[in-house]
């Protein structure tokens, strides 16, 4: 954890679940933190469809709710796309941005994300910004590299928000690199904010994602410049969810 910095526990819910099952299983995330004083603040992030519907169930809850891309543009002819404007009206208060399977599926790029990351800040959301590297590049000894050049040119400067480290290949495998490993690029991580946004690089949240579960979460949250998760499979299951969120205490 980082000193002064409130852990976030952010739940990427990707490709999955109807409205009726989005519906109860913030309800029960919601009923977990309202029953019992968590040490870490929480977000949902569901498909787009459920974003509207969730965030009003949630509005004054101690749950926020994001979503999990935006356009870069403010509007026009960009069909299928949704401007972050769009999001903020409909009460979203987050978006993840840049995430490996955005990169991957989409082809997005570093220029991309950055892009986004300027129309999600203007329109009043915080931006989640993804970066990390795959299982080739760390075996060739260019996480840290590829990790650097992805903050560098995916973040706009005055940048306001929160950056998620997510090693590729252990993305949905139960894989997790090392505890060492994962100090590691979270310390390069806080170094490269600092360096570039003073004050505001060094209490500026870093989550960690990649098959982060109950059984890990703890030793993983106490490591240092580590100040949340961005958990996926485990964010479907509001008891996992919710124990990732005690372990941060």
């Amino acid at each position: 954890m980082t000193p002064g910095v409130r852990p976030l526990i952010a739940g990427n819910w990707k490709m999955h679940g109807t409205l009726r099952e989005a519906a109860a299983l913030a309800e029960a995330v919601r009923a977990g933190a309202v029953a019992e004083a968590l040490p870490a603040d929480l977000l949902v992030c569901p498909p787009f469809l459920h974003v509207q519907v969730l965030a009003a169930a949630m509005l004054g809850q101690p749950v926020a709710v994001g979503a999990q891309d935006c356009h870069a543009a403010a509007k026009g002819a960009h069909t299928g796309d949704i401007a972050a404007a769009m999001l903020r009206d409909v009460g979203a208060t987050h978006v993840i941005l840049g995430h490996s399977e955005r990169r991957a599926d989409h082809g997005e790029t570093d220029a991309v994300v950055r892009a986004k990351t300027v129309a999600a800040l203007a329109a009043g959301l915080v931006p989640v910004v993804c970066v990390g590297e795959t299982e080739a590049e760390r075996l060739a000894g260019q996480a840290e590299q590829v990790v650097s050049r992805q903050l560098a040119d995916s973040l706009p400067d005055g940048f306001a928000g929160i950056v998620a480290y997510e090693p590729v290949w252990a993305i949905g495998t139960g894989r997790t690199p090392t505890e060492g490993d994962i100090a590691a690029i979270h310390g390069t991580i806080r170094a490269a904010l600092a360096t570039r946004f003073g004050a505001a690089g060094a209490g500026t949240r870093i989550l960690y994602g990649g098959s982060m579960k109950p059984g890990n979460a703890r030793a993983i949250l106490a490591l240092p410049n580590v100040d949340g998760g961005l958990v996926g499979g485990a964010s479907l299951v509001a008891a996992d969810f919710l124990a990732i969120a005690r372990a941060a205490g």
